[in-house]
């Protein structure tokens, strides 16, 4: 039904509907029906001026880092606007105008309608713009078409003024970017709201230990429970999103120092170029040589041998690319023999020499002896069509590394088990001397053969070292 009323108009309500006359052609009753409706979409934003303002600039700074829900920004920005950002941008500004925010917006673009580059300019009151500007990237990201998706790329912010830069993209990044830059805490809200009860516990031990709580990785717990070193690398090729392997020293540091601190496994971490620097409050001694094995070891697998020593709170790394150097000096003087094991082999024995002749030797340069021990094993495997290891193929790869390196070792099986016992060592021992490095070097290299054969399916029990005053070294390698 259409009823006809006869209402009376002053020039500045006639000038505020010009704009919707103009969009209709004229049709001032089309006009009024588009703002009737409008009014009534946004009556939650109208209700926005009427909060008091101090209230407003609270409600706003406790929402900063968090992104609007994408039902509520459907009912604040009309998606089918997409189609025009020119429409877009007098609309919005009309909208902060009714607002009384006193923003002024403008949208730049390359294309009205398919733009592949856009620039958004927002100027007023600071809290007031960010939260424009994060409420119209969400939508440009949210909106543009799945061909041609716009990802936020850079957002300048300076006093009064905020300018942001999205380009064509995919989607995935896309949705990324606008966490990247706007987002910083919706994750972590969401988080605290779907266990609010967790959190608020985790949270209060906290604050009551003065945050003295540690909060790590369960395979990095079991690893303590279990008497090994544990690593940490599974938080840190989370945080990366990559192996280890692959991630470059510069971001490996930063990662060590993010997840030691919130962790709270160390009290601060400070990094100096390629130089770490752990501050702790720990007095066991072997707790804190512990965690001086644990970053070496894992700095160890990320590709770069460090020296690490400890004083009463602090632990200090250093890179030492220089043991690189000589090892390849070493190496870079060998002759090549005719199989890759043997090549290995060879390798291995100088490697161990030339640790007699590098002063101030690392605690990171013993564990080199597992990279070679896996490459042993990897070499072995493909010369002899090995398959899946066995103690019988283990033993017998064993025994042709002892040949080489002039050891006098006995094998005895002991049940489902294997005696290992290692009666004479030519290199570790020479006259009335005997070298702890090389000696630990060695250990390290049958640690890695065996971790690489068998994995966790077998367990290294040690029975006599001779680096500890025994006759002779033993060690059972138990099947459980």
């Amino acid at each position: 039904m259409i009823v006809t009323r006869h209402i009376s108009l002053d020039n500045d309500c006639i000038e505020k509907m010009e704009p919707y006359v103009q969009k209709h052609k004229g049709n001032f009753s089309a006009a009024i029906r588009e703002i009737i409706d409008e009014a009534g979409k946004n009556s939650s934003l109208k209700n926005l001026s009427a909060i008091d303002n101090s209230l407003f600039k609270w409600m706003l700074n406790e929402i900063d880092g968090m992104l609007v829900p994408e039902n509520v920004l459907d009912d604040l920005i009309d998606p089918m606007l997409i189609n025009s950002l020119g429409k877009l941008e007098d609309y919005l500004n009309r909208r902060f105008g009714e607002l009384e925010w006193d923003i002024d917006l403008a949208i730049k673009c390359d294309n009205d309608t398919s733009p592949s580059d856009v620039l958004i300019e927002v100027r007023g009151a600071n809290q007031k713009i960010k939260f424009a500007a994060c409420i119209l990237s969400q939508y440009l990201v949210k909106n543009s078409p799945e061909i041609a998706p716009l990802e936020v790329r850079s957002v300048f912010n300076s006093d009064g003024c905020i300018k942001v830069e999205l380009t064509r993209s995919n989607k995935k990044e896309a949705f990324d970017s606008v966490i990247t830059f706007f987002g910083g805490m919706d994750e972590v809200t969401k988080a605290i709201k779907s266990r609010p009860s967790f959190w608020k516990a985790v949270i209060n031990g906290h604050l009551l230990s003065n945050y003295n709580m540690v909060t790590v990785h369960r395979n990095y717990f079991e690893d303590l429970l279990a008497g090994k070193v544990p690593m940490g690398e599974i938080t840190i090729e989370t945080l990366a999103k990559k192996p280890i392997q692959e991630i470059p020293l510069k971001e490996m540091l930063s990662l060590v120092k993010e997840v030691y601190e919130t962790s709270r496994v160390a009290d601060r971490v400070e990094i100096d170029r390629e130089t770490i620097i752990v501050f702790h409050n720990y007095r066991n001694k072997d707790v804190i040589e512990k965690l001086k094995k644990s970053l070496v070891t894992l700095l160890e697998a990320n590709g770069h041998l460090y020296d690490a020593k400890s004083t009463a709170n602090m632990i200090v790394l250093t890179h030492r690319p220089d043991v690189g150097i000589k090892i390849n000096e070493i190496i870079g003087n060998l002759k090549i023999s005719n199989t890759r094991v043997d090549q290995d082999l060879i390798m291995f024995m100088a490697f161990l020499k030339g640790l007699k002749n590098i002063p101030d030797i690392p605690l990171s340069l013993t564990f080199l002896g597992r990279r070679i021990g896996k490459s042993l094993m990897q070499e072995y495997e493909k010369e002899n069509n090995i398959r899946s290891w066995g103690l019988p193929d283990f033993q017998k790869a064993l025994e042709i590394v002892d040949s080489r390196l002039h050891r006098e070792c006995e094998w005895k099986v002991e049940g489902k088990n294997l005696l290992y016992t290692v009666r004479k060592c030519n290199i570790c021992a020479e006259g009335d001397t005997f070298d702890t490095h090389v000696c630990h070097a060695i250990r390290e290299t049958f640690k890695g053969a065996m971790g690489y054969a068998f994995g966790s399916r077998v367990e290294l029990d040690i029975k006599k070292l001779l680096s500890h005053g025994d006759n002779f070294c033993e060690v059972l390698i138990r099947v459980p």
